[in-house]
């Protein structure tokens, strides 16, 4: 049997079990799916190693179950930290104009949300942007410039929408 035909078997016929057993370990629906998953992940990253085991089941679980533990003692980390450090920062501006502005760059290609994202939103100078995503100076440029491009029309198709259904205009490009 091929190794990417055993995987699917196991995990067509095991998935849900191990899912259930980890639930009881975790109490979580949510962290138990993640567990096994990963640990399906990490099958799929070595496939040779199940054909070798006389149980790929139990090692699945054994994985799942070692991914549970290490989420929770991180988890647990992070909450210490995060109570010593103090309530969260106030949410970000919830304005209808941010608000806009926030799902227009979602409709950006990667790039150009990125490097608008991290010039403006983060305050970030255009050689720190280009740093950040691995890219030149002139790609960062290009990127942004496209992207306020395409926000405008976009910022500006949004414009006409709300003016026709608020009577106002409520984000302006």
């Amino acid at each position: 049997m091929f190794d990417a035909d055993l995987i699917a078997e196991l995990y067509a016929g095991c998935f849900r079990r191990l899912v259930v057993q980890l639930y009881a370990v975790t109490g979580d629906l949510n962290e138990a799916q993640e567990a096994v998953q990963e640990a399906f992940t990490r099958a799929l990253a070595a496939p040779g190693r199940l054909t070798r085991l006389d149980n790929p089941e139990a090692w699945l679980r054994r994985v799942a179950v070692n991914v549970a533990r290490s989420r929770h003692r991180r988890r647990r980390v992070l909450d210490g930290l995060l109570r010593r450090i103090g309530p969260p920062p106030a949410v970000a501006d919830r304005s209808p104009e941010h608000l806009a502005l926030l799902a227009a760059l979602r409709g950006l290609p990667d790039g150009q949300r990125n490097a608008l994202a991290l010039h403006y939103l983060v305050d970030l100078p255009v050689e720190e942007v280009a740093a950040t995503l691995g890219v030149s100076v002139g790609t960062v440029k290009s990127r942004m410039s496209r992207g306020r491009q395409t926000l405008a029309a976009l910022l500006t198709d949004r414009d006409v929408t709300d003016s026709t259904s608020t009577g106002r205009i409520s984000v302006r490009s």
